[in-house]
């Protein structure tokens, strides 16, 4: 008869919850001296894309916000990875940026090695990769869409590593809404315009419903001929022009009573400094 003696050894593989503890030993340290521990910052931002007869149609608002401040009134969320791959970021603007510029270098220097353009499974694996392996410490969302020899693929990418494949997808605060506009109206085969208009409503959900997306609405048509950037392709958040005067006459509102109180100033010392030139 054969016993099994459980051995006090680490496991192998798998996810590791060593951490934990410390950090809550960290956490009761410095509540005793009276800090307290970071947060995550709120980001803002709405973005989007969909599958539609022809292609891929990426779409983004152009608001970056520093918390509670908008930082940049007309930032640039559609950052391109190949000739026929695009990407959209949200979360950290920095994150986005820098993780779309590796992607796009090691990605022109696989095209070089193997002498065709890259499929768009391709980045979606390197990106997860990428990201899975900083555990969400990167803070990019992403929706990897682009049209290659096996068609328009669409991929959004979470910052721990998930990934799904969808026909549409929205991520970013804004993102309720634009999902709702999106499981209302979309349909296999749209035509181009249709697509474009959808897309265009749904941004406009996500600016209208969010305080962390704002400003304009920018589109990314990629087809297996071409690639279409349309910048400011709407501006939704336009500021309304008044159509009345607000202007009053001197005098129309009566002064009912006016006094003056003298206040007495006393010069209590008087001190001169002679600046030195030399």
């Amino acid at each position: 008869m054969l016993q099994c003696a459980r051995l006090n050894v680490a496991p192998i593989g798998g996810f590791s919850f060593e951490n934990t503890r410390r950090n809550a030993m960290f956490e009761e340290e410095m509540s005793s001296l009276g800090l307290k521990a970071p947060k995550a910052r709120k980001t803002g931002t709405t973005i989007a894309g969909l599958i539609y007869k022809d292609g891929i149609i990426l779409g983004a608002d152009t608001r970056a916000t520093d918390d509670m401040v908008v930082a940049d009134k007309n930032c640039m969320k559609i950052h391109y990875i190949s000739p026929n791959i695009y990407c959209c970021g949200a979360g950290v603007a920095a994150d986005a940026e820098i993780t779309t510029q590796m992607m796009s270098s090691n990605l022109q220097l696989h095209a070089l090695s193997t002498g065709r353009l890259p499929r768009v499974v391709t980045v979606n694996r390197m990106l997860k990769q990428m990201l899975f392996r900083y555990q969400g410490h990167i803070g990019a969302s992403l929706i990897v869409g682009g049209v290659d020899v096996t068609g328009p693929h669409l991929y959004s990418i979470y910052p721990h590593g998930s990934t799904d494949k969808l026909p549409y997808v929205t991520m970013g605060s804004g993102s309720a809404s634009a999902i709702a506009v999106f499981e209302d109206r979309y349909k296999p085969n749209m035509e181009l315009e249709e697509a474009k208009k959808l897309v265009r409503d749904a941004i406009t959900a996500g600016i209208m419903c969010d305080l962390g997306s704002g400003s304009n609405v920018d589109l990314c048509i990629i087809t297996k001929d071409k690639v279409d950037i349309l910048r400011a392709f709407d501006r939704p958040g336009q500021r309304g022009r008044k159509h009345g005067q607000y202007r009053y006459k001197p005098g129309t509102s009566a002064i009912l009573t006016e006094s003056v109180t003298p206040l007495g100033i006393e010069l209590v010392e008087e001190v001169i400094q002679r600046m030195d030139t030399e």
